[in-house]
């Protein structure tokens, strides 16, 4: 919990020595509290029922008013304790700043070791992953859909990039593309009935739609150029996406429907991999500068751009649901992390 707090740059922790014991059933002294300079006070115990699971529980107070600001508590088997400090923690992140934590999501990710390939689910803090997806080929740009229930990425075990879907509770998975030549960049519309891919079907690599079950995709554009990596608004009116049509790679939004396109980045001179927030009010994404790759976040209200990382390696960000957190690939020494 602690650690979930502090990770998320809003919080910082404070030394419980000489505290002694403390749990969630009766009023703490909040006076040493105070002295140590502290706002609030996270208190609870966990303990073994006689079936085998765990009651977990814990209270939240404000040392300043000296209040009970919030209490609440799970019943979980041995592998959900994270998850239920991961919920402890997003209660604690909401009372305290009105917003909804994310430290009870996850996250998805590919790795590859010698020549197999893993797509994998973990917690939001990178621990419990779970193996989606082995493979000796590629596998590629993992999605969550909005509800979080599903994955759509891009496979190469036919020798050519396939688009499926992937059911994390159930392990399922179903084709979705698979046409003559390159299917790839699979986005979710907010519904989860639909998904925006880059297919090359047609000749030359172009946007199209698709329903999440498969069947006849319906074509966006119809340019000359590379259009790919598709990104929904929150709100499923909007489609954003990269295209070199202008002779460079930059990042245009368009109706979801399809219509004629708006240039939206303009700073640099190579721009790929939009990320919306979830409020629509910004837009990560990798800009070319100097040789290196940066993270950067543009603020639509403002059109300001900028850069948002020390590194030069940078690729393939997403917001958290909240907005306040962005999760991004990089490379550091040799090691991409």
């Amino acid at each position: 919990m602690q650690a979930d707090l502090e990770r998320s740059g809003q919080f910082r922790g404070i030394d419980p020595a000489g505290a002694g014991a403390l749990d969630e059933t009766s009023r703490p002294d909040l006076s040493p509290w105070r002295q140590k300079t502290a706002d609030s006070l996270a208190v609870g115990s966990v303990t073994r029922l006689a079936d085998g699971r765990f009651d977990v529980r814990f209270r939240l107070w404000d040392v300043v008013r000296g209040q009970s600001l919030a209490a609440d508590g799970f019943v979980v088997v041995a592998a959900d304790l994270r998850l239920a400090a991961h919920r402890i923690a997003d209660m604690i992140y909401e009372k305290l700043t009105g917003e909804k934590g994310v430290f009870s999501t996850r996250i998805a990710y590919v790795t590859k070791a010698g020549t197999r390939f893993n797509l994998w689910v973990a917690d939001s803090d990178g621990e419990n992953a779970q193996s989606a997806l082995a493979s000796a080929e590629p596998i590629i740009s993992p999605a969550w859909s909005a509800n979080g229930r599903q994955l759509a990425y891009v496979s190469f075990e036919s020798r050519k990039p396939v688009v499926y879907v992937h059911d994390v509770a159930t392990g399922g998975r179903r084709l979705i593309a698979n046409f003559r030549g390159s299917n790839s960049a699979p986005a979710w519309a907010p519904d989860g009935r639909t998904l925006a891919v880059t297919l090359t079907r047609d000749g030359g690599s172009q946007l199209y739609t698709i329903a999440s079950t498969g069947g006849e995709p319906r074509r966006l554009t119809q340019s000359g150029s590379i259009d790919t990596e598709p990104l929904y608004s929150s709100d499923g009116r909007s489609i954003y996406f990269v295209s070199d049509r202008g002779g460079a790679p930059q990042i245009y939004r368009m109706a979801s429907t399809g219509g004629e396109p708006q240039r939206v980045t303009f700073t640099g001179t190579y721009n790929i991999s939009p990320a919306l927030s979830p409020d629509g009010k910004w837009l990560a994404y990798i800009s070319r500068i100097s040789g290196a790759f940066k993270l950067q976040v543009m603020e639509f209200a403002t059109g300001n751009v900028q850069s948002v990382t020390d590194t030069t390696a940078d690729e393939s960000p997403s917001f958290a649901p909240n907005g306040r957190l962005i999760i991004y690939a990089t490379r550091q020494g040799a090691q991409r992390h």
